[in-house]
Protein backbone atom coordinates (compact mmCIF):
# COMPACT_ATOMS: atom_id res chain seq x y z
CA UNK A 1 0.00 0.00 0.00
CA UNK A 2 1.51 3.46 -0.83
CA UNK A 3 1.92 5.35 1.80
CA UNK A 4 0.56 8.93 1.34
CA UNK A 5 3.15 12.06 3.43
CA UNK A 6 1.46 13.68 5.77
CA UNK A 7 1.43 17.71 4.19
CA UNK A 8 3.31 19.79 6.75
CA UNK A 9 1.32 22.11 9.14
CA UNK A 10 0.75 25.64 8.06
CA UNK A 11 2.13 27.64 10.06
CA UNK A 12 0.32 29.46 12.21
CA UNK A 13 -0.64 33.37 11.22
CA UNK A 14 1.27 36.32 12.82
CA UNK A 15 -0.33 38.09 15.93
CA UNK A 16 -1.27 41.39 14.94
CA UNK A 17 0.89 44.68 17.10
CA UNK A 18 -1.62 45.84 19.27
CA UNK A 19 -2.39 50.12 19.75
CA UNK A 20 -0.38 50.01 22.64
CA UNK A 21 2.73 48.43 20.60
CA UNK A 22 2.01 50.13 17.36
CA UNK A 23 2.39 53.94 19.53
CA UNK A 24 5.41 52.34 21.37
CA UNK A 25 6.98 51.45 18.48
CA UNK A 26 5.94 54.63 16.33
CA UNK A 27 8.20 56.78 19.86
CA UNK A 28 10.86 54.07 19.94
CA UNK A 29 11.47 54.58 16.49
CA UNK A 30 11.36 58.35 15.65
CA UNK A 31 13.34 58.96 18.97
CA UNK A 32 16.00 56.79 17.43
CA UNK A 33 15.73 58.37 14.13
CA UNK A 34 15.85 62.26 15.51
CA UNK A 35 19.12 61.38 17.11
CA UNK A 36 20.41 60.22 13.44
CA UNK A 37 18.64 63.82 12.60
CA UNK A 38 20.78 65.89 15.43
CA UNK A 39 24.29 63.70 14.12
CA UNK A 40 23.57 64.72 10.40
CA UNK A 41 22.68 68.38 11.33
CA UNK A 42 25.46 69.15 13.80
CA UNK A 43 28.32 67.74 11.31
CA UNK A 44 26.53 69.41 8.49
CA UNK A 45 25.47 66.16 6.21
CA UNK A 46 22.43 65.69 4.29
CA UNK A 47 20.82 62.53 3.70
CA UNK A 48 18.52 60.39 1.30
CA UNK A 49 14.91 60.80 0.91
CA UNK A 50 12.41 63.49 2.06
CA UNK A 51 14.95 63.96 5.01
CA UNK A 52 17.16 64.66 2.67
CA UNK A 53 15.41 67.52 0.52
CA UNK A 54 14.22 68.46 4.38
CA UNK A 55 17.84 69.26 5.29
CA UNK A 56 19.21 71.12 2.26
CA UNK A 57 15.87 73.75 2.44
CA UNK A 58 17.00 73.90 5.51
CA UNK A 59 20.57 74.99 5.25
CA UNK A 60 19.20 77.11 2.23
CA UNK A 61 16.89 79.24 4.73
CA UNK A 62 16.09 80.42 7.79
CA UNK A 63 13.00 77.40 8.17
CA UNK A 64 13.62 74.83 10.61
CA UNK A 65 14.60 70.81 9.03
CA UNK A 66 10.83 69.45 11.18
CA UNK A 67 9.02 71.90 9.40
CA UNK A 68 9.70 71.13 5.98
CA UNK A 69 10.18 67.89 6.64
CA UNK A 70 6.14 67.85 7.38
CA UNK A 71 5.71 69.87 4.40
CA UNK A 72 7.28 68.04 2.06
CA UNK A 73 5.52 64.69 3.43
CA UNK A 74 2.16 66.36 2.56
CA UNK A 75 1.73 64.83 -0.88
CA UNK A 76 2.29 61.43 -0.18
CA UNK A 77 -0.46 60.53 1.76
CA UNK A 78 -2.35 60.49 -0.93
CA UNK A 79 -0.56 57.13 -2.49
CA UNK A 80 -0.54 56.35 0.68
CA UNK A 81 -4.10 55.95 1.56
CA UNK A 82 -4.57 54.39 -2.08
CA UNK A 83 -2.06 51.95 -1.74
CA UNK A 84 -1.48 51.15 1.65
CA UNK A 85 -4.22 51.63 3.57
CA UNK A 86 -5.95 54.17 6.09
CA UNK A 87 -4.13 52.16 9.46
CA UNK A 88 -0.24 52.69 7.36
CA UNK A 89 -1.14 56.54 6.69
CA UNK A 90 -2.57 57.07 9.85
CA UNK A 91 0.12 55.31 11.89
CA UNK A 92 3.35 57.04 9.18
CA UNK A 93 1.11 60.80 9.70
CA UNK A 94 1.71 60.38 13.61
CA UNK A 95 5.56 59.09 12.75
CA UNK A 96 6.50 62.16 10.64
CA UNK A 97 4.45 64.80 12.67
CA UNK A 98 6.30 63.60 15.46
CA UNK A 99 9.34 63.81 14.06
CA UNK A 100 8.67 67.01 13.40
CA UNK A 101 8.23 68.24 16.15
CA UNK A 102 11.04 66.05 18.47
CA UNK A 103 13.26 67.41 15.63
CA UNK A 104 12.81 71.33 16.03
CA UNK A 105 12.66 70.86 20.04
CA UNK A 106 15.60 68.62 20.48
CA UNK A 107 17.77 71.18 20.55
CA UNK A 108 16.59 72.08 24.00
CA UNK A 109 16.72 68.76 25.62
CA UNK A 110 20.24 67.35 23.33
CA UNK A 111 23.18 70.12 22.82
CA UNK A 112 25.69 68.47 20.26
CA UNK A 113 29.01 71.21 20.52
CA UNK A 114 30.89 68.76 18.50
CA UNK A 115 30.42 65.65 16.39
CA UNK A 116 33.47 64.64 13.28
CA UNK A 117 31.49 63.81 9.90
CA UNK A 118 32.36 60.18 9.45
CA UNK A 119 31.33 59.97 12.95
CA UNK A 120 27.99 61.18 11.94
CA UNK A 121 27.79 59.76 8.78
CA UNK A 122 27.97 56.05 10.38
CA UNK A 123 26.37 56.09 13.57
CA UNK A 124 23.78 58.80 12.14
CA UNK A 125 23.13 56.46 8.99
CA UNK A 126 22.38 53.37 11.43
CA UNK A 127 20.46 54.73 14.22
CA UNK A 128 18.00 56.46 11.32
CA UNK A 129 17.87 52.74 9.32
CA UNK A 130 17.33 51.00 12.85
CA UNK A 131 14.56 53.37 13.55
CA UNK A 132 13.05 52.79 10.08
CA UNK A 133 13.02 49.17 10.82
CA UNK A 134 10.85 49.57 14.07
CA UNK A 135 8.47 51.28 12.38
CA UNK A 136 8.48 49.26 9.08
CA UNK A 137 7.39 45.94 11.05
CA UNK A 138 4.87 47.90 12.45
CA UNK A 139 3.26 49.26 8.97
CA UNK A 140 4.59 52.13 9.44
CA UNK A 141 6.96 54.55 7.63
CA UNK A 142 8.44 58.08 8.06
CA UNK A 143 6.93 59.17 5.18
CA UNK A 144 7.86 60.35 1.35
CA UNK A 145 9.80 58.29 -0.58
CA UNK A 146 9.46 55.31 1.87
CA UNK A 147 5.70 54.84 1.49
CA UNK A 148 7.26 54.51 -2.09
CA UNK A 149 9.82 52.16 -1.38
CA UNK A 150 7.10 50.36 0.64
CA UNK A 151 4.75 49.93 -1.77
CA UNK A 152 7.38 48.92 -4.25
CA UNK A 153 8.81 45.90 -2.49
CA UNK A 154 4.88 45.08 -1.32
CA UNK A 155 3.79 45.16 -5.00
CA UNK A 156 6.87 44.06 -6.90
CA UNK A 157 8.84 42.13 -4.30
CA UNK A 158 11.73 44.94 -4.80
CA UNK A 159 13.52 45.35 -2.13
CA UNK A 160 12.67 48.31 -0.32
CA UNK A 161 16.35 49.73 0.76
CA UNK A 162 17.81 49.33 -2.87
CA UNK A 163 14.53 51.13 -4.43
CA UNK A 164 15.36 54.15 -1.77
CA UNK A 165 19.06 54.05 -2.63
CA UNK A 166 18.42 54.48 -5.71
CA UNK A 167 15.97 57.48 -5.13
CA UNK A 168 18.77 58.86 -2.53
CA UNK A 169 21.07 59.00 -4.74
CA UNK A 170 19.85 61.35 -7.10
CA UNK A 171 18.81 63.24 -3.96
CA UNK A 172 22.09 63.84 -2.59
CA UNK A 173 23.45 65.07 -5.82
CA UNK A 174 22.31 68.20 -4.34
CA UNK A 175 24.85 68.01 -1.77
CA UNK A 176 27.17 69.49 -3.88
CA UNK A 177 25.92 72.24 -4.31
CA UNK A 178 24.60 72.90 -1.03
CA UNK A 179 28.20 71.66 1.31
CA UNK A 180 31.46 71.21 0.67
CA UNK A 181 33.00 68.22 -1.02
CA UNK A 182 34.26 66.59 2.23
CA UNK A 183 30.48 66.60 3.70
CA UNK A 184 28.69 65.96 0.39
CA UNK A 185 31.06 63.11 0.29
CA UNK A 186 30.52 61.93 3.95
CA UNK A 187 26.40 62.39 3.31
CA UNK A 188 26.79 59.35 0.39
CA UNK A 189 29.06 57.81 3.41
CA UNK A 190 25.89 58.02 5.16
CA UNK A 191 22.75 57.29 2.91
CA UNK A 192 24.41 54.03 2.12
CA UNK A 193 25.12 53.02 5.75
CA UNK A 194 21.50 53.80 6.13
CA UNK A 195 20.06 52.17 3.04
CA UNK A 196 22.30 48.79 3.52
CA UNK A 197 20.95 48.76 7.21
CA UNK A 198 17.40 48.56 5.40
CA UNK A 199 18.25 46.16 3.22
CA UNK A 200 20.05 43.80 4.94
CA UNK A 201 17.22 43.55 7.41
CA UNK A 202 13.92 44.20 5.27
CA UNK A 203 13.93 41.86 2.35
CA UNK A 204 10.42 40.19 1.05
CA UNK A 205 9.00 37.16 2.73
CA UNK A 206 11.65 37.55 5.59
CA UNK A 207 10.32 37.99 9.11
CA UNK A 208 6.31 36.76 7.64
CA UNK A 209 6.60 40.04 5.77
Amino acid sequence: MKHTPTPPAASPAPTPHTTLEDAAAIVTGVLMISVGVALFKQAGLVTGGMAGLAFALHYASDVGFGVWFFVLNLPFYWLAVKKMGWAFTFKTFCAVGLLAVVSELQPHFLQLQSVQAPYAAVVGGILMGVGMLVLFRHRCSIGGLGIAALYLQQRYGWRAGYVQMGLDCIILLSAFFIVDLQQALWSIVAALTLNQVLSMNHRPGRYGS
